[in-house]
């Protein structure tokens, strides 16, 4: 599994991508989350309507204060075919406004499922398309090896499902394998070495979803593991952790971390959401300029 060399006619990739959002917008990733207690706290109805207006209100706050959003496709995909419709609406808004949409919809499969999840999710001009997606690698990462040749071509992006915050998954990322090539190491560390074999940029462009509430030697890995790795980092704010961990979880590679925060933000309501994504985003700022 190796990266594609790019030529002269090839888009940026998704790393670059997320590199100069970094530098222009910060490390701040807004969760669209219309959780029914939210909508309801916004005054919106539960349904297709109160999704699509609950994420472009979103949106809306999110321009110009930070640079990712990462809609949680579940709660849209409850509405069926019509709540699809309301995040492609939401996906179109973040595109005109020049956001990275990261698609939290945790797709996993193999041959070609996996293959027309990719599809669905990254192909240029596909109505659901975002700039990348979690995927899970239950079935090992060389599984995912059509998503992401994909997500290479088409300067998309994707996040693995590595070392995340609940607790009933720590027995599994943790275990240790006991043949093949990845012998002796966690499940955790053998993802983040799979993945890396796909990333030949200083940022590379598949990434992995390691949650703020880990500790990364608990699962076999350091940060030197992830040195060119993107990372997909939820946690923050509503489970406790705050802004200033990024460096004693992360070490070295939190420069290179998505910092995603959700109901922090969201249950500011729709009066409040707009200071409180610029208040996070400042804080932020201040974490990785000291």
């Amino acid at each position: 599994m190796t990266g594609s060399a790019k030529d002269a006619t090839s888009p940026l990739s998704f790393g670059q991508k997320l590199s100069a959002t970094f530098a222009s917008a910060g490390h701040l990733c807004v969760g669209v989350d219309p959780h029914p207690y939210l909508l309801a706290h916004w005054g919106l109805p539960d349904d297709a309507s109160g999704v699509r207006d609950f994420g472009l209100r979103v949106v809306e706050a999110t321009t110009s204060r930070a640079g990712i959003i990462k809609p949680q496709v579940a709660f849209f995909e409850r509405h069926g075919s019509a709540g699809f419709a309301a995040l492609e609406d939401v996906f179109a808004a973040a595109r005109a406004a020049g956001i990275l949409v990261i698609a939290d919809a945790k797709r996993g499969d193999l041959g070609t499922s996996v293959e027309a999840y990719g599809q669905a999710w990254l192909t240029p001009g596909s109505p659901l398309e975002a700039d990348a997606m979690t995927i899970s690698a239950f079935q090992g990462v060389g599984a995912l090896a059509a998503p992401a040749e994909l997500a290479l071509a088409k300067g998309k992006g994707l996040f693995v499902l590595t070392a995340t915050s609940n607790p009933e998954s720590v027995g599994l990322q943790t275990a240790v394998i006991r043949q093949g090539k990845m012998t002796g190491l966690t499940v955790s560390a053998s993802i983040v070495a799979e993945v890396n074999s796909w990333n030949t940029e200083p940022l590379g462009s598949i990434g992995v979803v390691i949650g703020a509430t880990v500790d990364l030697g608990d699962y076999g890995l350091g940060a030197g593991d992830l040195a060119a790795t993107p990372i997909l980092a939820p946690g923050f704010g509503h489970q406790g952790i705050g802004f200033d961990a990024l460096h004693r979880v992360y070490g070295s590679a939190a420069p290179n971390v998505v910092v995603s925060s959700s109901r922090a933000i969201l249950e500011a309501g729709p009066a409040g959401i707009a200071d409180v994504i610029r208040v996070q985003a400042a804080e932020l700022f201040e974490v990785y300029s000291a």
